[in-house]
């Protein structure tokens, strides 16, 4: 259903109070204004800089004496039959008592009428006497097909001062349009015109700066943190089944897949011993996929003003649908939600944002793919367990000795030494119980070491500082033991 489709049918049912949140108020004006000619409406338009005139007409003459809102209302209250009255930032206004009451009184009468109250403004806190009297309408943003239809017609208002070029294919294209969704129709079209500024061409380079623009607009409020990810599931040792199963899953991300009947993929859980690799695997997986990372701190979202906490997740997650397609990132899952799993100390906030979490899991129908890391089972509630909330449950154990190979490999790569230089399967065997962040500690402090004697790096300053270190599996054993136990039967191996 388009957006002037379902305002018709708001219409036609009749509603007499609908309140609009926006910053896209042109475009809001041009659905009502479509929706009331569909409708066969009469439209009323009033603002506290015009006073109040003829919606649908433009250019026609203003009421006299209706700049203010009280004003105008109470000449609305004098007209007959139905009708619709749209007025713009009027929340202000309504903290004066006189101004809410007519208000309020319009409405009561717009019920006998069959007309209809639009009030668009860019705040949100409408009086909750109005909230409660009133049907919410969400401007969507505007999806790949608009977002064509916006940058040709940005191309062709251009091309009239200026010549202008697009230089790349349909597959470009679409990668394009893709990293400006999640703008509004104003911040795409500004993006579009930046982007040609200096060479008057649309190319390969401005796919990234389309990507640029739009993290920094939503980096600004704080909630959600992106994410650089250069690393590569070949730079992961071991986790074999973790990849094979996001390999498929990848293949599965197209609109072939979709037509095959195959849901997208929603994201997976990853349980296990710290260091073991989940939130490298988090950064992997963005860059394998190519999207972008979002990471979110639960421990962010807690604020001490009522209801503030609640409304900071649900921007959060309306933040990560506007940026799809996306990696969310939700790092220790079970610190932001630790009181929803016992008995709550905070008066039910962690329990009630828990549930919106879950809920927005299971039913969000945006491109985001949530990965969560957790490392206490116990802390974790047992909702968030369940099958459907994600796709699958990983536990990521301590590496197997041809993991831990591959690992120390990978490190001495890293840091500019050939690993066929080093007896990798005595290190491998020796640094048995270590995790893969114990494994590059090893390495950074054995480099440490062979700096300090004035020597190149050996295999013999590796194994000096495996054998001096106890890894968590020695000094944890009883609680590793025990994830181990509990994740055998309720988790897929990774490895």
């Amino acid at each position: 259903m388009s957006d002037i489709s379902e305002f018709v049918k708001l219409l036609r049912s009749r509603h007499s109070c609908i309140c609009v949140s926006t910053l896209e108020e042109d475009e809001t004006l041009t659905i009502v204004r479509e929706a009331c000619i569909e409708a066969s409406l009469g439209m009323w338009l009033w603002s506290s800089s015009r006073g109040l005139r003829d919606g649908c007409l433009a250019d026609t003459a203003f009421i006299a004496d209706t700049d203010h809102p009280a004003a105008a209302l109470t000449f609305m209250l004098r007209q007959k039959g139905p009708s619709v009255l749209v007025m713009l930032d009027v929340v202000e206004a309504l903290k004066d008592g006189k101004t809410l009451r007519l208000l309020r009184d319009v409405v009561d009468q717009f019920v006998k009428s069959s007309s209809t109250l639009v009030l668009i403004d860019h705040a949100e806190d409408f009086p909750t006497c109005v909230s409660e009297a009133a049907t919410r309408f969400t401007v969507p943003l505007p999806d790949e097909e608009e977002l064509e239809r916006i940058l040709r017609a940005t191309l062709r208002a251009e091309s009239v001062h200026r010549d202008v070029a697009v230089n790349f294919g349909p597959k470009e294209l679409g990668v394009y349009l893709r990293n400006l969704k999640g703008l509004t129709s104003r911040q795409a079209r500004r993006v579009i015109l930046d982007a040609m500024s200096e060479d008057h061409t649309l190319d390969l380079d401005d796919i990234n700066i389309a990507l640029a623009a739009k993290r920094k607009h939503f980096q600004h409020l704080g909630l959600l943190e992106y994410i650089e990810a250069p690393t590569d599931l070949d730079s992961i040792g071991g986790l074999l089944n973790l990849k094979s199963w996001l390999h498929r899953r990848q293949l599965a991300m197209n609109k072939d897949a979709q037509s095959f009947g195959i849901p997208a993929p929603r994201g997976i859980l990853m349980l296990g011993v710290q260091g073991a690799g989940k939130s490298l695997s988090a950064k992997a997986v963005a860059t394998a996929w190519q999207r972008p990372l979002m990471k979110l701190d639960p421990g962010t979202l807690y604020d001490r003003y009522v209801g503030e906490s609640e409304r900071r997740l649900r921007d959060a997650l309306r933040q990560a649908e506007m940026m799809a397609p996306i990696i969310l990132w939700i790092d220790e899952i079970e610190k932001g939600f630790a009181s929803a799993a016992g008995q709550s100390t905070d008066g039910g906030l962690s329990q009630r944002m828990f549930g919106t979490l879950l809920t927005w899991l299971q039913e969000h129908k945006a491109a985001v793919f949530t990965i969560a890391t957790a490392n206490n089972i116990d802390a974790l509630p047992p909702e968030l367990l369940r099958k459907g909330r994600f796709d699958e449950i990983f536990f990521v154990d301590l590496p197997t000795l041809e993991a831990r190979a591959q690992i120390f490999s990978i490190h001495l790569s890293k840091r500019r030494r050939e690993a066929k230089r080093y007896d990798i399967p005595t290190l491998a065997l020796a640094s048995d119980g270590f995790s893969g962040a114990e494994i590059e500690q090893a390495v950074i402090s054995a480099l440490y070491d062979a700096f300090a004697a004035n020597e190149e790096l050996k295999t013999e300053h590796i194994l000096q500082v495996v054998s001096t270190s106890a890894p968590l599996s020695v000094t944890m054993a009883e609680k590793v033991a025990a994830l181990r136990q509990w994740a055998s039967a309720r988790c897929v191996p990774a490895g």
